[in-house]
C-alpha cells in the first residue's frame, strides 16, 4: 500500500499547536518520522493530531451529510458527492493513509519504545488511541486490514500487502486492546505525559474513564448483531476491580483543542481556507425542522441564524435548485463550518463527548445491562445538561422547558425498551450535530434512528441509504492482497436493521 501522504505534525501544550510540513510516505506500513528515533513525548501528540484531523474533517463531513445535518449549498460544489450517495473511491485515499500511514504506525511506535523502559503509561494511552482508531476504521470501511497492518518493516515482517481481517475479529482485537489498557494504566505513577497529550495532559484517571466508556461504546455497538456479548461485556466493566467510571462531565470529554493561531485551525476549516472560504456546507432541513419543532435552542448554535433571528434549513441534496439558496442558513462557526468566521478555527474535535458517555449509559440502563450506580432516566436528562452546557446554554428556564414540555426532551420512563432507546439515540443525534458526526451518522445505521431522515433530493442510489465508505483507490490499486469493491449501500458486519 503505497500513499502520497500530507501529514501534519503537531505538538500542543495548553492553547498551542506546532505544526511540521508536508511529507512524502512512500509505504503505509513505513513512517519516515519515526526513522530517527524521536522520544514518544514527541510522536504522541503527532498521533492524536492526526486522528483529529481525519475525524474533525473527512469523517466529520461525510458523517454530517449522512447524519443530514449538513447539504451542499446550491451556490458550490465540493460536496455533491455525499448528497448524491456516491462519494469517488479518491475521497478517502488520505484518510485511510493518514490513519494506517501515520497515526498507526506512530502509536505502534509509542508501544514498543514504552514497552522497552517498562512505561506502562504511555503504553496504555497507545493501545486505547489504536482501539478507538481501528473501530473508526471499521465502523467506516468494514474489514480492513489488521493482524498484518503496520508491518512493513523488515524486522517486522515486511508485509507491503497486507490481508484484510473480518470486522467481527477486529471488534475482539479492539477489546483486547482495551482490556490490556486498563490493566496497565497506573494513576500513582510519576511516569506518564504531560503537555504532550493534547487529550487530557497526562491525567490517567481520565485515560481510565476514557477506556471504559470506549468500551462501553464498543459493547454497544454490537446490540443488534451479537447481543448477549454485549450484555457480557458490560457486566466485565462492572466487575473489573479496576473500573473508576465513565466519561461524565464537560471537563472530561476526549477532545483536541485548536484555535485561531496560524497553522493551528480546525482541520475542517484549514480546508475551507484551502479552498477559498467557499461557504459548501447549508443547513439541513432534516435537523433544523426538527429541532425547531422541538424548540430545541441548540438550533440557534449549530447554525448560523439569518438577519431575522431564525434558522431555516435546506432539503437534503437540493444542490441544483439555485432559488433554494436564498433565506436558508448556513452552518455556525461553533462546529467549525462558517467560511467567513475565523471563530471556526477555534472548534475542538471531540472523540469522545461528556454527553455521548452518559447517552451511552442511559442506554445500557435502559436495556437492563448496566445495573448499578444510576438509571437510564437520570442519564438521560444529565446529557442534555452536558450538551446544552458545552454549547454555552445556560438559561433555566430554557433547559427546563426542553427537559419539561418537549416531545425528545421528556424520557419516557414508562415506554418500551424501543421506545427508549429510540428517544436515547434521537437526542443523541441532537446533541451531536455538527460536532460528531460520523458517530451520529454510525449510530443511525445501528439502530435505526432517528427514523424520520430522507431520501437526498439528488441520490444515486435510489430509495437505498449509505451505509459504509468506500474502500480509497490506492488501496484498491496498490494493495495486492485487496478483496474487492464494496459498494456505498452494502451493510457492514454489526448493521442488521
Amino acid at each position: 500500500m503505497k500513499y502520497t501522504k500530507y501529514k501534519i505534525v503537531a505538538s500542543i501544550a495548553i492553547g498551542a499547536l506546532m505544526l511540521g510540513g508536508c511529507k512524502k510516505f512512500l509505504d503505509t506500513n513505513k513512517n519516515p518520522n519515526i526513522a530517527n528515533n524521536p522520544g514518544i513525548e514527541l510522536v504522541l501528540p503527532s498521533a492524536q493530531v492526526e486522528i483529529a484531523h481525519v475525524l474533525g474533517n473527512n469523517f466529520q463531513v461525510n458523517g454530517c451529510f449522512w447524519a443530514q445535518y449538513w447539504t451542499q449549498s446550491p451556490l458550490a460544489n465540493q460536496y455533491k458527492q455525499y448528497d448524491q450517495y456516491q462519494p469517488s473511491t479518491d475521497n478517502y485515499n488520505r484518510a485511510w493513509g493518514t490513519l494506517y500511514n501515520g497515526a498507526m504506525n506512530d502509536l505502534q511506535y509509542i508501544y514498543n519504545t514504552a514497552k522497552v523502559k517498562n512505561n506502562k503509561n504511555y503504553m496504555a494511552i497507545s493501545r486505547l488511541m489504536s482501539a478507538y482508531t481501528f473501530q473508526l476504521i471499521t465502523d467506516a470501511w468494514g474489514d480492513a486490514p489488521y493482524v498484518e497492518a503496520l508491518r512493513g518493516l523488515e524486522s517486522a515482517g515486511g508485509i507491503v500487502s497486507p490481508k484484510y481481517d473480518m470486522q467481527s475479529a477486529i471488534y475482539d482485537s479492539i477489546i483486547s486492546q482495551i482490556n490490556e489498557a486498563t490493566a496497565l494504566i497506573d494513576v500513582n505513577s510519576n511516569v506518564h505525559p504531560g503537555a504532550d497529550d493534547l487529550i487530557y495532559g497526562g491525567d490517567m484517571s481520565l485515560w481510565s474513564e476514557f477506556a471504559y466508556t470506549l468500551k462501553l461504546k464498543v459493547a454497544l455497538r454490537l446490540s443488534e448483531v451479537n447481543p448477549s456479548k454485549a450484555a457480557a461485556l458490560i457486566a466485565d466493566i462492572e466487575a473489573d476491580p479496576n473500573f473508576n467510571g465513565f466519561i461524565a462531565g464537560e471537563g472530561e470529554d476526549a477532545k483536541i483543542a485548536f484555535s485561531t493561531a496560524g497553522g493551528s485551525e480546525n482541520p475542517l476549516y484549514s480546508e475551507i481556507v484551502g479552498v477559498g472560504k467557499t461557504q459548501n456546507l447549508y443547513a439541513s432541513a432534516t435537523c433544523v425542522d426538527s429541532m425547531k419543532s422541538n424548540s430545541d435552542p441548540r438550533v440557534f448554535v449549530f447554525y448560523k441564524p439569518l438577519s431575522n433571528g431564525t434558522v431555516v434549513g435546506n432539503t437534503q441534496g437540493d444542490y441544483n435548485n439555485s432559488t433554494s439558496a436564498s433565506g436558508k442558513s448556513i452552518v455556525s462557526y461553533v462546529v467549525g463550518g462558517e467560511a467567513a468566521n475565523a471563530g471556526s478555527a477555534a472548534a475542538p474535535v471531540r472523540l469522545i463527548s461528556s454527553y455521548e458517555s452518559l447517552l451511552l449509559q442511559s442506554e445500557a440502563y435502559a436495556r437492563g445491562w448496566l445495573v448499578s450506580g444510576g438509571d437510564d432516566s437520570t442519564m438521560f436528562y444529565n446529557a442534555i445538561d452536558a450538551s446544552f452546557e458545552a454549547y454555552g446554554i445556560t438559561d433555566p428556564a430554557e433547559i427546563s422547558y426542553y427537559k419539561d414540555s418537549t416531545y425528545w426532551g421528556v424520557y419516557p420512563v414508562t415506554g418500551s425498551v424501543n421506545d427508549k432507546i429510540r428517544h436515547i439515540i434521537t437526542q443523541k443525534w441532537f446533541a451531536m450535530c455538527g460536532n460528531q458526526g460520523f458517530e451520529a451518522w454510525t449510530e443511525q445505521r445501528r439502530t435505526g434512528f432517528p427514523s424520520f431522515l430522507i431520501q437526498s433530493v439528488n441520490s444515486l442510489i435510489g430509495t437505498k441509504r449509505p451505509s459504509r465508505f468506500v474502500y480509497p483507490t490506492e488501496e484498491i490499486n496498490l494493495n495486492a492482497n485487496f478483496p474487492g469493491l464494496k459498494s456505498v449501500d452494502q451493510k457492514v458486519w454489526w448493521d442488521v436493521n
